[in-house]
């Protein structure tokens, strides 16, 4: 059977506007826009070149706020609410002098992407985890609830490993505020059960170590997504580095990158998908022992709010 030319367009079209998004996730360098809106910049694919990340201009600078008051042993912190009940974006440690910094990875798949992977396209990347896993690098997976239905033996294996967290990373990785790379967008209510439904579908799988922690698909948000995300109880959570690993094809590139942006307290933002982030295991294996050699330690982001 044979697509018209029109169909072909759009197909092609559909398929530039989820890749767009997926560099969104961590390709940007924070959060920009008019009025209350805040929406990831796009970076290079190549990752030629080290990007930092602001807050959005409505939103409290997390790197300011104070933690709320200490949770119970074993809860992870989250920061008060903000002026008008604005949750915080949390971006980057408010202890700036102590060299720890968070790797971050986006586990992302859409809730339309079953057909792909059921064709042979892989959205995992178990050899990055065993990486950081032989490494002993504490991480904080920032996974979709697609994700998790769709490889839930690794959801399990990531959520009751001590040296992962899983944070919320939505269930269908659909924008909370338009416009956000051509993706598909949820108003107020349905943002709010699209985030339950991924926490739901982390129990299903069997992952315990789960955190009150939220990152928004595509980096973008406005007052409305924050909002939204406050009647969950979850922290939104940024970053200051992007690594530029979506659809880079060199590691070293992707390295430096890193390399160069981090600085204590940072949060970096990279991805656990290897269709769309190929070199990012490779990538991995130089970062850390360097950044270990210039008297850096890992943590989870947990650890970070929790300064």
């Amino acid at each position: 059977m044979t697509l018209s030319v029109r169909n072909v367009a759009v197909a092609a079209a559909l398929s530039a506007a989820l890749c767009t998004a997926l560099a969104g996730c961590g390709g940007g360098s924070g959060t920009s826009g008019s009025g209350s809106g805040g929406q990831a910049r796009m970076g290079t694919p190549g990752a030629s070149a080290p990007a930092s990340s602001s807050a959005s201009p409505t939103a409290p600078q997390a790197a300011g706020s104070a933690p709320a008051a200490a949770p119970p042993p074993g809860k992870a912190p989250t920061l008060a609410p903000g002026p008008n009940g604005l949750t915080p974006v949390f971006e980057r440690t408010k202890q700036q002098t102590d060299k720890v910094v968070a790797l971050t990875f986006d586990a992302d798949m859409t809730s339309d992407q079953g057909p792909r992977a059921a064709s042979g396209e892989h959205f995992d990347n178990p050899q990055l985890i065993a990486t950081l896993r032989g490494l002993k690098v504490p991480s904080t997976i920032f996974m979709t609830g697609r994700w998790a239905e769709e490889y839930p033996d690794q959801a399990k294996s990531i959520g009751t490993d001590p040296n992962f967290e899983i944070a919320n990373h939505s269930y269908s990785h659909h924008a909370f505020k338009s416009p956000c790379y051509g993706l598909p967008t949820l108003d107020a209510a349905a943002a709010r059960a699209d985030v339950d439904r991924a926490f739901a579908a982390f129990r299903t799988a069997g992952a315990v170590n789960t955190v009150p922690y939220f990152r928004f698909p595509g980096g973008c948000y406005d007052d409305q997504a924050l909002r939204a995300v406050s009647t969950a109880k979850v922290t939104p959570v940024q970053w200051d580095v992007v690594s530029g690993d979506a659809f880079a094809k060199d590691p070293d590139a992707v390295a430096e990158q890193v390399l160069t942006g981090v600085k204590p307290g940072s949060v970096v933002v990279m991805h656990c998908t290897r269709s769309a982030a190929p070199v990012t295991e490779e990538a991995v294996r130089q970062i850390v022992p360097e950044l270990r050699k210039r008297g850096y330690r890992f943590v989870k982001v947990s650890e970070l709010i929790g300064r």
